[in-house]
């Protein structure tokens, strides 16, 4: 069993709108995926409602998530995704699901702004593997890039840079994508490369 945890400093990174995507994407490969909503404001778990999902979306917004994952997951499941609350308003809860992750997914547009809250995210997860008995892989997706736009290679490069590694797959800014919450998850776009290369990344370890 995989556990992907996706996460960042603040809300509004695509966090909610990549679990559900990479979910839907695993599902595509015949998995058995499990998501857990573990931001108190429940967007994961109104969204798998409202679009009315065939994956089990659980709410678990609690500080010991790695503690009780194993004891509320089927043994059939392939993918664990947990959808996390802004690291900067929910600590407790986002290290948590950090340390419960074998894989950790931070997700970011390629602004300046984004990339400033980087250090936050990478101090929470090197804290957090000191609790664990091996690391996590962890990897940034850049979401919501423009096509031929300098931003992308340029933030790529700054990441690659302090030691950190970048998924080569992007998510373009699409409206579908934009406007999805609610709905059905049907046309997966570049999740589903996203998906492949965070197994790799996995396979890897």
């Amino acid at each position: 069993m995989k556990v992907i945890t996706v996460t960042n400093l603040k809300g509004g990174s695509a966090k909610t709108t990549s679990t559900a995507y990479l979910a839907h994407a695993y599902a595509a490969e015949g998995k058995n995926v499990l998501i857990i909503d573990a931001d108190p404001q429940g967007s994961a778990l109104r969204w798998s409602e409202q679009g009315e999902w065939e994956i089990p979306t659980i709410a678990l917004p609690v500080k010991n998530l790695h503690a009780r994952l194993r004891g509320i997951v089927p043994p059939d499941t392939d993918v664990v995704l947990i959808d996390t609350p802004p690291l900067d308003e929910q600590a407790g809860i986002v290290y948590s699901a950090l340390r419960a992750a074998d894989t950790i997914v931070v997700t970011m547009a390629p602004t300046m702004l984004e990339f400033e809250r980087l250090p936050d995210v990478w101090a929470a997860i090197d804290e957090v593997e000191s609790l664990r008995d091996t690391p996590p892989q962890v990897a940034v997706l850049l979401n919501r890039t423009v096509t031929n736009a300098n931003s992308t290679p340029m933030f790529r490069q700054l990441i690659a840079d302090d030691g950190r590694t970048v998924l080569a797959t992007t998510i373009p800014r699409r409206e579908p994508i934009a406007q999805a919450f609610a709905a059905p998850v049907t046309d997966l776009g570049k999740y589903a490369d996203a998906a492949r290369e965070i197994d790799q990344l996995g396979e890897s370890a």
